[in-house]
């Protein structure tokens, strides 16, 4: 019975004390904050004594259920009508600064690799790369490094996941133990590794000793400067590990151009350093950042078998993430191919291709301002969203939901076009540094002689551009769906498009040429940006549940 459905026995409640009928309403929600419905009401005042004859006789209705329904009512109008205290929205200066703090944000992820390229372009050599390196040891360390990746991309995302959850609630003790707990699994994993490629190497004899040690020494400092970055980045540190980096190039620098040491010795004594540096570092940074801990009761540390069971989503995702980008090296590092001036046979299971590696490297430039902008649309979509929690009422779902959808796409577009013109950039760059350096060193970037290193260098450049375009765009999903608790929708777009990347990637270098293992990198990302796009639309849809869920 409701309001609605006017009757004799509701016309005698509304001539009752309005305090005998409010004082039920509060007896009840003092029972029950927010009843489900109104049969847990009625049982409420079955609990309090109410009966149909007690029921009756105080109010005129006809049983305890009426009674519930009309107490039901009131309390549904309490909730609807009850007024939301609302963010404060930023404007003006304050909008700017925010919208400029995020962009750069986004802009530093991508700001050591940038760091990189401009060194080898200026000096010929960076921390773990040299224009000059002879294939054997080039082979080598980029080996350490795909590995170094793969190992601890997984131990990343769980720090990162895990970690920023104790530093949002200000627990920066318990931030610290948890993220130095995955930092010391992680080093576990590392020696793991490093013992099955060991055995693996003495059984089928992959590579000469030589060779191996290099491989294991940059894979193990590698994986030490990744964990510790990943530390850096959750306390906002990511500067810290830009200079590190600049002071990585500059300790070879004094090593290899003045003190005359080989170029490998040198860059494994500044990666060490860098490596042993960043730890100290992080673990610096912890320990101050405590001191501003309020003293009190600490939580105690999940589970083990919980906290697995919340972060493996995440785990996995860095795993895949790595291999997606270097699925397409490992199939062109692993074909021999006889028409191959530069390389007419495979001396090991994976020789280094310099011309397809030097494509890449100056591709990838072009996520850095994509990345940039994506921190900036996420940022405002997750601040606006926060607030529309407490501005849409109950029953007005859909409308949210609608509306974030259409901001999503129009996020889209602008990831979207800042790709492309990030794309054009790169490109541009790329044609003019060519010139300069033709004019500085008497040659060019890439030779332009028409031989076929240089064909296939420009080939994986166009290809690989767009890929990495095409990613920004996935990467933003993944981003978004993260932030909305949501990682398996990311792995649900991830998984096939890896797969894609392999099945294109290993028939096409096997048929036609190792270069065109880019082609499998772009319909891989192709193939993630649409999955994940289709993946966060039907988040969108049904926004409310998910918000729910998370919560």
């Amino acid at each position: 019975m409701s309001k609605a459905d006017y009757s004799p026995a509701v016309a005698y409640l509304e001539e009752q004390p309005a305090s005998a009928f409010e004082q039920l309403v509060e007896a009840v929600l003092e029972r029950r904050r927010q009843p489900e419905d109104r049969y847990e009401i009625a049982a409420i005042l079955e609990s309090l004594g109410w009966n149909d004859e007690r029921a009756e006789a105080a109010f005129g209705v006809e049983d305890v259920f009426a009674l519930a329904d009309e107490i039901w009512d009131t309390v549904s109008q309490r909730f609807v009508s009850t007024p939301f205290e609302l963010q404060e929205k930023l404007g003006g200066i304050r909008l700017i600064m925010e919208v400029i703090r995020s962009f750069l944000r986004g802009l530093i992820f991508a700001l050591p690799m940038a760091i990189s390229v401009f060194a080898m372009l200026t000096l010929r050599f960076s921390l773990w790369s040299y224009e000059r390196l002879s294939i054997d040891f080039a082979t080598s360390i980029a080996i350490g490094t795909i590995l170094s990746f793969l190992t601890v991309g997984g131990f990343t995302q769980a720090i990162a996941r895990r970690g920023f959850f104790y530093l949002s609630q200000h627990y920066y003790y318990m931030s610290r133990k948890i993220t130095f707990y995955f930092i010391r699994v992680g080093f576990l994993a590392c020696a793991c590794v490093s013992v099955v490629i060991y055995l693996a190497d003495v059984i089928f004899n992959l590579y000469p000793s030589s060779m191996f040690w290099i491989i294991v020494l940059y894979y193990f400092f590698l994986n030490s400067i990744w964990l510790s970055v990943t530390v850096m980045y959750l306390l906002r540190k990511e500067l810290t590990f830009t200079g590190l980096i600049a002071c990585g190039i500059a300790i070879v620098y004094l090593l290899f151009k003045i003190v005359d040491m080989p170029i490998i010795q040198a860059q494994l004594i500044a990666v060490s350093l860098v490596s042993i540096a960043g730890m100290g570092l992080a673990y610096y940074f912890f320990r101050q950042a405590e001191k501003k801990e309020e003293k009190g009761i600490a939580p105690k540390l999940t589970r083990l078998s919980v906290m697995v069971y919340g972060v493996m989503p995440y785990f996995i995702y860095g795993f895949l993430y790595f291999a997606f980008l270097y699925t397409d090296r490992v199939m062109a590092w692993s074909t021999d191919h006889a028409w191959d001036p530069d390389q007419q046979y495979m001396p090991y299971f994976l020789w280094f291709r310099g011309p397809y590696e030097l494509g890449l490297d100056f591709a990838l430039l072009v996520l850095m301002i994509p990345l940039g902008i994506s921190e900036v649309v996420v940022s405002k979509m997750m601040r606006d969203l926060e607030t529309s929690q407490k501005s849409f009422l109950g029953f007005d779902t859909q409308r949210m939901n609608d509306l974030y959808r259409s901001m999503y796409l129009k996020m889209l577009g602008v990831i979207s076009i800042a790709s492309l013109i990030s794309a054009l950039l790169v490109y541009w760059a790329l044609i003019y540094f060519d010139d300069k350096y033709m004019i500085y060193y008497g040659k060019h970037l890439i030779a332009d002689d028409g031989s076929h290193a240089s064909w296939i260098t420009w080939f994986v450049f166009y290809i690989s551009l767009a890929a990495y375009a095409i990613l920004s765009i996935g990467l933003m999903n993944a981003v978004i769906l993260f932030s909305l608790s949501q990682p398996q929708f990311v792995n649900r777009a991830l998984v096939p498009a890896l797969a894609v990347n392999v099945l294109t990637g290993f028939l096409l270098t096997r048929w036609v040429d190792y270069s065109w293992a880019v082609i499998g990198l772009l319909l891989g990302s192709v193939m993630f940006a649409v999955l994940s796009t289709q993946n966060l639309l039907k988040v969108l849809k049904k926004l409310d549940y998910y918000l729910y869920a998370t919560s």
